[in-house]
């Protein structure tokens, strides 16, 4: 039987200081963790993971930054509205986001350039992309999940409403498969 000293001296030892990462302004949403394997050294076989962070915030501006140290890398531009939802692709070179200006960005999570506007008739709260980066899920205030198709961003979303007799909002949505 432990000892409430010894309790209370384990649970100092094994306790970590939070990262603080100042930049937003407003509410955090949201947050994603992403690890990608990338080279160890320019040519070489070996891989050495870096970790990454995207927010959601309801400042309007998404951000990117190292996990490991909170540093700041960029910030995704172009929302007018609240963003309520990010998601790093499962290759982690494409990011989304779903906002209160009626919209989903796609985004190169390299460069930060906007790819693709999906736009919805109200606010948008969440997204998720397919396990093979194809498809992209969002949900929101319509109460409807729409499903893109990244590939072929033009096409009309494949539509599923989720009540057709009362108001709902969808608030998360997840791929479980392709």
């Amino acid at each position: 039987k432990k000892s409430k000293g010894s309790t209370m001296a384990a649970a100092t030892l094994s306790r970590q200081i939070p990262i603080v990462c100042p930049g937003h302004t407003r509410p955090v949403a949201e947050v994603q963790f992403y690890t990608v394997d990338e080279p160890a050294e320019r040519g070489s076989p070996d891989t050495s993971p870096r970790h990454f962070l995207v927010s959601a915030c309801h400042d309007k501006s998404p951000m990117l930054r190292d996990a490991g140290t909170g540093d700041w890398i960029g910030t995704f531009r172009g929302h007018k509205g609240a963003v309520w939802s990010c998601r790093f692709d499962p290759s982690g070179y494409l990011a989304a986001t779903a906002s209160g200006d009626f919209s989903v960005q796609v985004w190169d999570a390299i460069t930060g350039r906007s790819l693709y506007t999906f736009a919805h008739r109200h606010v948008v709260k969440c997204v998720d992309w397919s396990l093979d980066s194809r498809r992209l899920a969002t949900g929101g205030h319509e109460g409807l999940l729409r499903v893109f198709d990244v590939e072929n961003p033009k096409a009309d979303p494949l539509t599923f409403v989720q009540a057709s007799d009362k108001k709902i909002s969808i608030s998360k949505c997840s791929w479980i498969d392709n």
